[in-house]
């Protein structure tokens, strides 16, 4: 068994994906029409992993999504997680970049992560080390 997709809610799926792969650095892999209401089967990958797991940027529409994406940011509670060989340079990177962040580096332990805001509704941790 392995992770072959897992997604972040947002609220605009163009915007997101400009975000994602414009900012974050990560690359188109499908973009489906979904229905008649414009939403799209929005995913991404890591280009240094085309054929690894996808994320899929998934429309916020359904009544469950907004609670739960607000009581997450409101605790600091990151969404999702991705890992960077160095998060001290990814965070000076991104925020070069405009990136606003939540958290800055901190180590914990073997781990040092930091916290960014997506610009879609989402705190998105990026880590390094484990």
């Amino acid at each position: 068994m392995k992770i072959q997709l897992t997604s972040v809610f947002v609220d605009d799926q163009a915007h997101a994906l400009r975000f994602y792969t414009e900012t974050l650095g990560f690359v188109k892999k499908h973009d489906v029409p979904v229905g008649s209401g414009g939403d799209r089967w929005l995913t991404v990958v890591s280009p240094e992993v085309p054929d690894g797991t996808e994320l899929l940027l998934e429309p916020s529409g359904h009544p469950a999504v907004g609670p739960y994406r607000t009581a997450l940011a409101q605790d600091g509670i990151p969404a999702a997680s991705f890992a960077v060989d160095d998060v001290r340079a990814e965070y000076e990177r991104l925020r070069g970049l405009g990136v606003h962040f939540t958290q800055e580096p901190m180590e914990m332990g073997p781990v040092t992560t930091a916290v960014l805001d997506d610009t879609c509704g989402n705190l998105i941790q990026i880590m390094q080390g484990q």
